[in-house]
């Protein structure tokens, strides 16, 4: 058995070990869950490191577009095995809830059960590019708030892996969430990783119960400015781009 088998037969069991009926009570309940650590300290590591290699399709330099200040990079496809084994193995324990948020919210989208399923309805519609990405930030960057939209479709939930070491490799650089409300304040929610910890949380709106019923709530996410040191961290979305 190779190493990289032997990774992603690890990577499933661990997300398999998730209690997911939790995790999808906390997404309903507050538009995030925190799971894992689904990577371990070398994988962690090991993909970190790829931020250097010829393994993207496209490198964002964040204060060229005021987005914040740092860099990202996409994968291109084939995936690294590592994010390909999160993704595919992440997706269809999110489904029903995706599902369900949609009718509750009143979309006739549903999702299919796979995610190869779900991404050839991408494909079909001219979203054919990979959105699984790393991005980097240094001492004074941080990330604007903001929602990884992509196209006409979208799955409602995604995924960040912190790969560096809080307090080891950075400091600062929280994990920021923000729902809002129609004619209401925003609430923020700052959301504490350890390395090789995910956060699932919502992309754009997700439904929650209001004094008449369902209400939207829009959601959007950042990264507080980093101290010191610098910070990496894994995105997986799981709709592909136009």
């Amino acid at each position: 058995m190779t190493d990289a088998l032997k990774s992603t037969l690890a990577i499933e069991d661990r997300v398999a070990e998730v209690d997911w009926k939790a995790a999808r009570a906390s997404l309903d309940g507050q538009g995030y869950a925190v799971v894992g650590p689904l990577l371990s300290r070398q994988e962690c590591g090991a993909l970190a490191a790829t931020f250097d290699e010829d393994r993207f399709r496209k490198h964002i330099v964040m204060e060229k577009h005021t987005y914040g200040r740092g860099d990202y990079k996409y994968f291109r496809y084939p995936l690294p095995d590592v994010v390909e084994a999160l993704r595919s193995s992440v997706y269809p324990r999110l489904v029903d809830c995706a599902n369900r948020w949609a009718d509750t919210l009143g979309r006739s989208v549903r999702y299919p059960p796979s995610l190869p399923g779900f991404l050839a309805e991408c494909h079909a519609m001219g979203q054919e590019r990979p959105t699984p990405l790393i991005l980097r930030y240094g001492a004074g960057g941080y990330n604007r708030l903001h929602q990884d939209l992509y196209g006409d479709l979208h799955f409602p939930i995604q995924l960040a892996l912190l790969l560096s070491a809080p307090e080891r490799d950075f400091t600062g650089g929280e994990f920021v969430l923000t729902e809002q409300r129609a004619r209401v304040q925003a609430r923020p929610h700052i959301v504490p990783l350890d390395q090789g910890q995910a956060v699932l949380f919502a992309v754009h709106q997700r439904p929650t119960q209001g004094v008449r019923g369902p209400v939207r709530v829009q959601m959007r996410h950042g990264v507080a400015t980093i101290r010191s040191g610098e910070r990496l961290t894994l995105g997986v979305i799981f709709h592909d781009a136009e």
